[in-house]
């Protein structure tokens, strides 16, 4: 029976260490998760900022809802779901888009056709939540940008089952005016991408409530060039992840 004791002691003093120091790896506040040779979506004791939509048969292109589902433009902008929880609500992403010049569109009227995206999310293709247009001010804000043009994006929530990161992914860009069917310009998703980003970073508030956004850039989500992309317009290949907090 001693021999017995004795062995037992011994097993438990060796197995406790490793025990303890499973327990210590799974409470680290940040795990990776990948796929092969490539990062993917940071989750951290906070939440999830995002998944890549490619892990559950999505992509980082959108597709013309009744149209063409071959060709899409760019989802280059993230907006993380890290951020401000007011941001990634629909009222408070509208409230948000008005505080770095975007708004609704003219009257509330729908121009142009609906686009779907694939977030891998586990809703498959959905339609777009948000349109929202440059807000020229003061002369008739978004009526004004169907008008002359100028820049807008598409916004779609991350919000399945499969990925509820609760994070808005966006296709940003600059378009022509009306009179050109808002034909995207050329260079259009890169220049529509930045000048939201830069806003972002600057800072922006709206009705007493205040925001500046961190980024980080992201070169291995979509392919560089103009491959499936509407209008053959080439693109960078870059996506903005935005963590837009309240200050």
């Amino acid at each position: 029976m001693s021999l017995f004791i004795l062995c037992w002691l011994l097993s438990y003093a060796v197995a406790k260490p490793l025990d303890y120091a499973a327990a210590q790896a799974g409470s680290s506040s940040q795990v990776v998760l990948t796929q092969p040779d490539q990062q993917t979506a940071v989750k951290t004791s906070e939440g999830v900022g995002w998944y890549d939509p490619r892990l559950n048969g999505g992509r980082f292109l959108d597709g013309m809802q009744y149209t063409t589902k071959k060709y899409g433009e760019p989802l280059n902008v993230i907006i993380s779901g890290l951020s401000d929880p007011f941001v990634l609500t629909d009222t408070g992403f509208h409230v948000y888009a008005k505080s770095i010049g975007y708004s609704e569109e003219c009257l509330g009227l729908h121009m142009g056709q609906l686009h779907d995206a694939n977030l891998g999310d586990g809703d498959g293709r959905k339609t777009e939540l948000f349109l929202a247009r440059q807000y020229y001010f003061p002369v008739w804000g978004t009526c004004w940008e169907s008008v002359a043009g100028g820049h807008h994006f598409r916004a779609w929530k991350q919000n399945g089952t499969l990925a509820n990161s609760g994070a808005w992914f966006l296709g940003v860009s600059k378009e022509y005016d009306s009179t050109k069917n808002h034909k995207i310009v050329p260079n259009g998703y890169n220049i529509g991408r930045d000048w939201l980003v830069d806003r972002a970073l600057q800072g922006s508030h709206w009705q007493g409530m205040w925001w500046k956004a961190q980024v980080e850039w992201r070169e291995d989500l979509l392919e560089e060039g103009k491959k499936g992309v509407n209008h053959g317009i080439p693109q960078d290949g870059r996506v903005a992840i935005l963590t837009v907090l309240r200050v």
